[in-house]
């Protein structure tokens, strides 16, 4: 317990100082509420319109993990895949990295276009934004299996995939949490994205009818939801990898 107070006081503290920082500049220079609303001005309406805003959370939350748990699928698939079969891997990986140099909001019109306004070209664009991290991340892993391990499998006669399933696989499980871990992330940031471009609802939309109506404190509220949810989700993969991979040797302080 000591260890973790340790270990969060410091940036509580900063975050405390940088919020006093931020209300005390706000009065002291008597900043415009639509240019630079003040902290307490932002709480009071995240307080005013919590039962609207848990609705938009709500569908947004909805999105984000449905499209997540898509998102990481395609990304162990295409891990596992390419891990078993070398020459696709040589002939797609370089195809992977060129995939994201196309930003996701110059995709998500068309996604829209070939796939009208429901369910599936946001969980495609989220799918779009998580796979690449968790298929990367993967690969990686598998390549780094113990050379040792490997040859006394081979040795005792083991196949192929019994290998790959009882070796590889969970010796790469710390790289793929690492890669799940910035796709959970990543998974909010592409269903706003998605709400952005066509959605009748979720924290996406809500933000683009308060920056038509240049009400920065709520743009603020949406920002703290989001990145309180993005927190949130990592938390949890973080717990979840600390339940799976116990085998994994903890770090000396």
């Amino acid at each position: 317990m000591h260890a973790y107070f340790k270990s969060i006081w410091p940036p509580l503290v900063a975050v405390i100082l940088f919020i006093a920082i931020w209300q005390g500049a706000v009065s002291l220079f008597h900043i415009e509420k639509w240019m630079l609303p003040a902290p307490s001005d932002i709480a009071r309406e995240a307080a005013s319109q919590a039962e609207r805003l848990g609705m938009h959370a709500s569908a947004t939350i909805q999105l984000t993990l449905i499209g997540f748990a898509a998102g990481t699928a395609v990304g162990l698939l295409i891990a596992m895949v390419l891990h078993l079969v070398p020459f696709l891997k040589s002939a797609l990986y370089p195809l992977l990295i060129l995939s994201q140099n196309i930003p996701t909001i110059a995709l998500a019109p068309l996604l829209l276009i070939w796939f009208g306004f429901g369910l599936l070209p946001k969980l495609i664009t989220i799918i779009l934004v998580c796979f690449f991290p968790v298929a990367v991340a993967a690969m990686d892993g598998l390549t780094r299996t113990d050379a040792a391990m490997m040859n006394y499998m081979r040795m005792a006669g083991a196949k192929r995939h019994h290998i790959f399933w009882k070796l590889e696989l969970p010796h790469a499980l710390p790289s793929v949490f690492s890669g799940v871990k910035i796709a959970a992330t990543y998974s909010v940031m592409g269903a706003i994205i998605a709400e952005w471009i066509g959605a009748d609802k979720g924290i996406g939309y809500y933000m683009m009818l308060q920056k038509s109506a240049y009400r920065t404190d709520r743009l603020f509220v949406a920002i703290m939801i989001i990145v309180a949810l993005s927190l949130l989700l990592f938390l949890l993969i973080a717990l979840l990898e600390k339940l799976l991979v116990r085998w994994r040797p903890q770090k000396r302080q």
